[in-house]
């Protein structure tokens, strides 16, 4: 039996295929996010590590997530349809501090590995993700329900958990 992809090929070097095999489908990234402007001055200029500390999650998804499935419901067309949409790149994964802790992409680029509960670990499935609280099912609002004005209200701590 051969190494899993993930242990043998730098993110980099990965195809368009064992790239978006990577992603753990948790639907963290499509939550609204802000950045405290008063914070970020605080925070070293170039630094890209303490900037997470200045990413504030909301609970506030975007109108074409599936909250059942995690999962974009115009994945391929999401980037023109949501302008804000960032589409996470071999490119711009230096500048993944946007993302949450448990991403797949950042775990690896940080060389902390998958998690046990990452679907490539079980068989593909996403029930141990689900189980361990890890995705947002059932943890969110639409943004056409809530008056983003007030996202304030809808920070959440909870996608900042990262487990095994």
């Amino acid at each position: 039996m051969s190494e899993p992809f993930w242990e043998t090929t730098s993110l980099e070097d990965m195809n368009e295929q064992q790239w978006e095999a990577l992603c753990d489908g948790c639907g963290k990234c499509c939550l609204h996010k802000f950045i405290d402007d008063d914070e970020a001055e605080e925070a070293a200029p170039t630094s890209h590590i303490n900037a997470n500390e200045h990413v504030h999650f909301t609970n506030i998804a975007c109108s074409l997530l599936n909250t059942k499935t995690c999962s974009c419901s115009q994945y391929f067309q999401r980037t023109q349809l949501v302008p804000d949409c960032v589409k996470l790149t071999k490119e711009n994964l230096k500048d993944i501090f946007f993302m949450p802790p448990s991403c797949s992409y950042r775990r690896l680029h940080e060389g902390r590995g998958l998690p046990s509960w990452h679907p490539l670990l079980n068989r593909g499935k996403k029930t141990a993700m689900h189980k361990s609280g890890m995705s947002i099912r059932g943890k969110t609002v639409f943004e056409t329900d809530v008056n983003l004005e007030e996202f304030e209200e809808y920070i959440a701590i909870w996608p900042l958990e990262d487990i095994d």
